[in-house]
């Protein structure tokens, strides 16, 4: 099972290597088989051609979560843990992901009729801010009025919709700077209040 995962995330990191240097247009199946030094069998058995990638962002976005959360220190608040994420996450996008092709991301979401990567809640995303809301409620820092399941979709509908704006906008702002203004302002809403 880990070869297949190594093989099929070596595929993902390889296109979007590509996509972001030479353009999504520019880049061929062939130039993802080779830079990822994989083969052509290898390729087809995951994904059915270059449009099948454009939803794999998510994988990739999963990967740096997985990474990241080695990071976190016993000391971290909930809220310093989601900046965190939010902050790093965001940079790599910026400086990764093209305009252009986080807009072809989102707008298959919304056009698709089979699965919708972004919304998958197996994702490490989701299993991450749930673990780091819980953990925030528990320590008795965010609210528990709602379910950390509501706290978790609310948070996950923000991040998309600045990720939306920063596209319709054309990039013309820092979506790294702007989310980590933001996200903190955001988090505020789910502090526990004094009583």
């Amino acid at each position: 099972m880990a070869k297949k995962e190594n093989t099929k995330s070596r595929i993902v990191s390889a296109a979007w290597e590509l996509f972001y240097e030479t353009g999504y247009e520019n880049t061929t199946v062939d130039q993802i088989i080779e830079k990822s030094g994989t083969s052509k069998g290898s390729f087809y058995h995951y994904f059915d051609g270059k449009d099948a990638l454009l939803s794999s962002l998510s994988y990739l976005f999963d990967e740096m979560y997985d990474r990241l959360k080695d990071d976190f220190t016993p000391e971290m608040k909930a809220v310093d843990r989601l900046v965190y994420l939010n902050r790093e996450v965001f940079k790599m996008i910026e400086n990764r992901i093209s305009v252009d092709l986080l807009a072809r991301l989102l707008s298959t979401q919304l056009v698709t009729r089979s699965e919708r990567h972004l919304l998958d809640q197996s994702r490490t995303y989701y299993k991450l801010l749930r673990r780091i809301i819980l953990d925030g409620q528990e320590s008795g820092e965010l609210t528990d009025t709602l379910s950390a399941n509501e706290i978790v979709k609310a948070y996950a509908v923000f991040e998309r919709a600045v990720m939306y704006d920063w596209c319709i906008c054309g990039g013309d702002y820092s979506l790294c700077r702007y989310g980590e203004s933001m996200v903190s302002r955001f988090l505020d809403g789910y502090l526990k209040k004094a009583e």
